[in-house]
């Protein structure tokens, strides 16, 4: 692996080019095309992503739906206002959360959580433990009421309400999981997932929820000293199959969004055969330059964050020069960034 830090992967934003609202309809955002091996960048709209794909080629989405993860709630003890936000499911009634003000929040404190209607349910979380950066164990009274009581949490930088709490989630969302989007998904709409169905495009759907990562950027001068969040994923045996198939037919494995990329590509590490295996489990895995790619040969993705693990994961498959170059044009063409923002494709 190269000599890399963490200033390596950093740029400067102006605050205007950071989307507030989506784009309508989905597919009119920006698409900006980087092609590695002729090392050109031309720029396109999303709608006509299908002109780059071919028949046979392997489009792999990730299904996790955002749930309402932001919790109001209220100090049992002190009356004290609180804010929960989910991050991970451990086990039933146990989730690993971010508490503001967290440092008022201690191992055995009680926190009431309710709806914004008087009949509605009160839930009552518990504090069983504490960790790193903030993060505390809660067990809930009922875990069952809290789609009820949350609300989707949208990233820090953005400041505008989201009108549409469906415009936070892809129209293939499927199991509930997530805490942030897989925002690459976003610019998907299901008149233009049929186009591509026709062209002969085959859609494979796998699961990663989405955790604190999404929402932690890398404080270490050396990234290889972050220690990345786990994730939840599943990859079935069916979709293994197709994968397998398609690699061994020399098919392209097109991953929409980083997420994709790390459970295909966390699966390929854990099957002991060249073929792809089933894959159920914890996922790890932190993509930096100098990583080799087993299953993914072209991305779609969003811009990220500057000193973000995903942009780290971005330069590693296409090349940091190239990746921060690309970064630094759609600056020039007012490009919008981050989850709401525009797209690119890099094969």
């Amino acid at each position: 692996m190269p000599d890399i830090k963490t200033s390596d992967f950093d740029y400067v934003l102006p605050v205007g080019l950071i989307a507030q609202t989506p784009i309508e309809p989905r597919d009119q955002s920006r698409l900006m095309v980087l092609n590695q091996r002729g090392g050109t960048i031309s720029h396109d709209r999303f709608a006509n992503i299908t002109d780059y794909l071919a028949a046979g080629d392997v489009l792999v989405f990730n299904d996790s739906r955002v749930i309402p993860a932001r919790l109001n709630g209220i100090k049992e003890a002190t009356g004290g206002r609180v804010e929960i936000l989910l991050l991970r499911r451990r086990a039933p009634n146990i989730w690993e959360v971010l508490v503001k003000p967290g440092k008022r929040v201690k191992t055995g404190a009680r926190v009431l959580i309710a709806g914004d209607s008087v009949d509605s349910s009160q839930v009552v979380a518990e504090v069983i433990d504490t960790g790193e950066d903030g993060v505390r164990v809660l067990s809930f009274t009922d875990e069952t009421q809290l789609p009820a009581l949350g609300k989707i949490a949208l990233p820090p930088y953005i400041h505008s309400p989201l009108t549409n709490p469906e415009r936070y989630q892809t129209v293939y969302a499927r199991d509930p999981g997530s805490v942030a989007a897989p925002t690459a998904g976003l610019h998907f709409t299901p008149a233009l997932l049929e186009k591509l169905t026709g062209k002969g495009v085959r859609c494979l759907f796998v699961t990663l929820h989405i955790g604190l990562d999404t929402f932690r950027p890398v404080k270490e001068d050396d990234p290889r000293q972050h220690n990345i969040s786990r994730e939840y994923g599943v990859l079935d045996s069916e979709v293994a199959g197709q994968l397998s198939q398609a690699k061994s037919e020399g098919r392209r494995i097109i991953c929409v969004g980083t997420t994709a990329v790390r459970l295909v590509e966390a699966a390929a590490q854990a099957s002991p055969a060249r073929d792809i295996q089933p894959f159920a489990g914890w996922v790890d895995l932190f993509i930096l330059p100098g990583y080799r790619f087993r299953m993914v040969d072209a991305l779609i993705t969003n811009f990220h964050l500057p000193r973000s693990t995903l942009l780290m994961l971005v330069s590693a498959f296409a090349g940091r020069d190239f990746v921060l170059n690309a970064y630094q044009e759609a600056i020039d063409q007012k490009y919008r960034f981050y989850s709401f923002g525009d797209a690119m494709l890099i094969f």
